[in-house]
């Protein structure tokens, strides 16, 4: 018993120090889990070229498909589920800008990953968010748009081209700056 005690005290040390720096990592640099990280592809998805479309229905059953927007609106999605810390705090910022942009054409399409429906309607309407969420229960549209991390954030301008890849929270004035450009146009 005694020889293992060193192992289990390098294994426990270990432990504390990956837990302290994923802490540091989420709450206290701006450059962790905050700054994320842009790119110019996921998957088959690039900047500049034409955003799969695809078809999901909402929280009150409503279909939302993409191309629908096309000539009329920038479209923001958003890759995410309940349980994923960083997406939750990045929700606040997302109905900033639907507060703001809406009216200058700005659609948020929510799109939550493999939750059951209420769970997901319970989680919005106890904070209250009113910006639009569609379902992706099966993947299929994470998939399609080659999302491997969350939150994931995709901006599609009024022609349907992709516009900005991001990986990680979003909430930066590039993003905001973005916004503001396309819904101008």
């Amino acid at each position: 018993m005694r020889s293992s005690n060193p192992l289990w005290i390098g294994v426990g040390a270990v432990f504390l120090a990956a837990t302290i720096w994923i802490h540091y990592q989420v709450k206290v640099d701006p450059r962790g889990a905050r700054g994320g990280e842009s790119v110019r592809q996921l998957g088959s998805v690039k900047v500049e070229e034409p955003a799969p479309n695809f078809s999901a229905r909402d929280l009150d059953s409503n279909e939302a498909v993409l191309d629908s927007f096309r000539g009329k609106k920038v479209v923001l999605l958003d890759f995410w589920a309940t349980w994923c810390g960083p997406c939750r705090m990045a929700m606040p910022h997302l109905q900033t800008l639907h507060d703001s942009f809406k009216s200058r054409g700005l659609e948020i399409l929510s799109v939550n990953l493999r939750e059951p429906p209420q769970q997901v309607k319970h989680f919005i309407d106890k904070k209250k968010y009113t910006f639009r969420v569609v379902l992706d229960e099966n993947g299929v549209i994470a998939d399609l748009y080659g999302v491997r991390a969350i939150p994931t954030v995709v901006v599609v301008d009024r022609k349907g081209l992709v516009q900005w890849l991001h990986v990680g929270i979003s909430e930066s004035k590039e993003l905001d700056e973005l916004i503001d450009r396309l819904t101008k146009e």
